[in-house]
């Protein structure tokens, strides 16, 4: 017997990565099947038109082609489920394949089955499509209303009125391929004998992917079974089903053979999910003893022509976490979410919480210079007070936990704080730009169940089935050192297993930061009760089969600090240093919560610096490959400095918070603020991301100018 929480709390390595890093894992596109049917799709080079002709026999007489098929074939399929976080104000489709009319550069518009994924490719180009173009509707076009939702407390309308100074921002989110090692792949091997189909799926979430599979296929669940093997990344942008995914289940009962497509990087561009590319507008009401009197704030968000389930995420996140830790009693929040003829916007690693905060912190920063407050001093002065927890915001949530002040310190204290204001000044006075910049944030992790069934064998092993998912998260690793401290037993005693719809119980999957917080909590429970059993006499085998549904979020928090330098004469930013500052609650394995904030930071650090999606006004997409959209080096990366301590949360088992999020929330606010910082000198007041040198050396250029006018 081993004491109790010997393994919680432990920097214990990962036990999957020895099969990861000798290249040993087996991914979708590893997935042998018996002679399979290879997809590919004919998608379409026009934003927005209507289908005149659709000719396919050249194609279908191709060496290797088997099939053809159009929208037709596939018109009868149902909708993809939509998750309705703010009321929707149109019935959304979901076609397979264009019913008659294209809606984006890279839908669908016919696939190819043939006996290779070279021939199957060859094919494409010999089907003819005639699209008659409409009006684009580009990113600078009116687009159509999709859903909305508005909040208020207080009155902000008097609180803007009777304030001392009222400070204002707008924050174009640029549009981020989320770009996971893995693009979206599926491998689907039919039964003949049940009618059946085993279904290995690069996704977050298998039994959703199964449960919507069924829905929109109009079958029974039983017949599908999903497996999410080892999926390499995903940020959000495998969260949902996609087209092409429901077409090759579709294909492999129609023509009850196995069916395999794996995007290439072009299609992942084109078709897959973008995240970011919200507009926030707010305006901030501040005293002359700069205490926040009332917030309005506008959020407008992007979605595409067709919606995946998590689509209206973003849109509600950003307004409704809205005004963060800060004690603001009037408000006035409203969001809204636009269909464009783009690509499908989704969940992407953070989704809306960046873009809370972005708004926000760039508000405060501002709140700082107008009443000549000291940017941690003005936070510490508006942050809640630990007693106030738990606290319901003006729009509906409750903070559960947490000692906003402590952030603050820690970051002055182990950051170093003092130190960079000091540095900052004494290199702007011989000339440097040099900025320094600080963000606080608020991550809110999931709500609602996940489950685990725990099997305690006659010979002392353990096997522990959990209904989460994993990317790469170290899932196995984290499950087992709950269970081994649960069970007082050695960690090399345990399986656990995930992402498979037959062995492991029904669940959620990865979301929102939700699954060491909710789905460890369920591995827990269980244990305890295979625990509670032993004490009362019962003896192996054993199962616990339970669902754990948690009293609420958990709100991670914490602060980072940003010291910032731009080149003069190219516009060239460097990040000197990086300081994170992180309130995860109950840390399971410290090692891996390094690793979540590391990976985030680094997300982070390619939105606010270089990543951008960019289409033309007829929606052409610009930026198609790696050629054109940037994404961070290792030499792109600072040493990121990291402090973590924990405010345990009431809402779950083990009183963990999420932490997978916190670098890509953290990070743009700071970076940001850091680089206004910098040139503020200048007369510089506002930046957009992405913060390339262009935009940086621009914006010098400008303020020189305008100075020596």
């Amino acid at each position: 017997m081993q004491d109790q929480n010997s393994h919680i709390g432990q920097r214990v390595i990962r036990r999957e990565d020895a099969v990861l890093v000798a290249g040993q894992g087996s991914y979708t596109d590893d997935v042998l099947l018996q002679n399979p049917l290879h997809v590919s799709f004919l998608r379409s080079v026009e934003a927005r038109g209507d289908i005149a002709e659709l000719e396919t026999e050249d194609a279908l007489a191709a060496e290797g082609v088997v099939a053809v098929h159009t929208g037709a074939d596939v018109a009868h399929l149902g909708r993809l489920t939509v998750n309705p976080l703010i009321p929707l104000s149109v019935q959304t489709e979901f076609p397979v394949l264009a019913q008659g009319q294209v809606h984006a550069v890279g839908q669908p518009v016919a696939a190819i089955l043939a006996t290779s994924n070279a021939l199957a490719l060859d094919a494409v180009e010999l089907v003819y499509a005639e699209i008659d173009e409409a009006l684009a509707t580009g990113p600078d076009v009116a687009p159509d209303l999709v859903a909305e939702q508005a909040w208020s407390a207080g009155d902000a309308a008097a609180g803007l009125a009777a304030a001392d100074h009222i400070v204002e921002t707008a924050i174009l989110h640029p549009r981020l391929a989320p770009s996971p090692m893995e693009p979206r792949a599926i491998a689907v091997a039919y039964h003949q004998d049940r009618d059946a189909v085993t279904v290995w799926h690069s996704t977050q979430t298998p039994h959703r992917s199964r449960s919507a599979l069924a829905s929109i296929l109009g079958i029974d669940a039983d017949r599908i079974r999903v497996i999410a093997p080892h999926v390499g990344g995903a940020f959000g942008m495998k969260a949902s089903l996609y087209p092409e995914d429901v077409f090759a289940v579709w294909a492999a009962f129609h023509h009850k053979r196995d069916v395999k497509w794996t995007a290439t990087r072009s299609e992942e561009f084109l078709s897959a999910t973008h995240g970011r590319g919200l507009t926030t507008i707010g305006r901030l009401a501040v005293n002359k003893d700069g205490v926040f009197q009332a917030l309005q704030a506008e959020v407008n968000g992007p979605v595409g022509h067709w919606l995946p389930n998590s689509a209206l995420t973003t849109v509600w996140n950003a307004a409704r976490i809205l005004p963060a830790g800060y004690q603001i009693e009037n408000l006035d929040i409203s969001t809204r979410a636009q269909a464009y003829n783009l690509a499908p916007t989704g969940i992407y690693r953070g989704a809306g919480r960046p873009e809370a905060n972005c708004l926000i912190e760039r508000l405060v920063d501002k709140a700082a210079v107008v009443t000549g407050l000291d940017p941690v001093e003005i936070r510490r002065r508006n942050l809640l007070d630990a007693s106030a927890f738990p606290h319901r915001t003006g729009t509906g949530n409750v903070l559960d936990s947490g000692d906003y002040a402590r952030v603050l310190e820690v970051l002055v204290d182990k950051g170093g704080y003092n130190e960079a204001l000091k540095e900052r000044d004494v290199r702007r006075a011989s000339g440097e730009l040099v900025g320094l910049g600080i963000g606080f944030y608020l991550e809110p992790s999931g709500t609602g169940w996940e489950t685990a069934r725990v099997t305690l064998q006659a010979d002392g092993s353990v096997l522990v089935a959990s209904g989460s998912s994993t990317q790469g998260h170290g899932r196995e690793t984290a499950f087992a050192q709950i269970a081994a401290d649960a069970l007082q037993i050695p960690m090399k005693q345990i399986t656990v297993i995930c992402g498979d719809t037959k062995t492991c119980p029904e669940g959620i999957g990865a979301l929102a930061s939700r699954s060491t917080a909710i789905g460890g909590s369920a591995v827990l429970r269980a244990c305890e009760e295979i625990r509670t059993r032993l004490d009362l006499g019962e003896t192996a085998p054993l199962v616990a089969d339970l669902r754990y549904e948690n009293e609420g979020e958990a709100w991670g928090n914490g602060a980072y600090m940003v010291l910032l330098s731009v080149d003069r004469d190219t516009g060239v930013p460097l990040i000197e240093r990086a300081v994170a500052v992180d309130d995860t609650g109950r840390i399971i394995n410290p090692m891996q919560v390094a690793g979540q904030v590391l990976g985030g930071f680094a997300q982070g650090l390619g939105e606010a610096l270089m990543e951008q999606v960019v289409y033309d006004e007829d929606g052409q997409l610009l930026t198609g490959s790696f050629m054109d959209y940037a994404l961070p080096r290792a030499g792109d990366m600072p040493y990121l400095s990291q402090h973590t301590f924990q405010t345990p949360s009431p809402m779950n088992a083990l009183g963990a918070k999420g932490v997978g999020e916190a670098g890509t929330i953290g990070a743009p606010a700071a970076i940001l603020n850091a680089a206004i910082d910098a040139l503020r000198p200048l007369g510089v007041e506002d930046l957009q991301m992405p913060l390339t040198s262009q935009t940086l050396w621009r914006a010098i250029q400008a303020a020189e100018e305008g100075a020596a006018t």
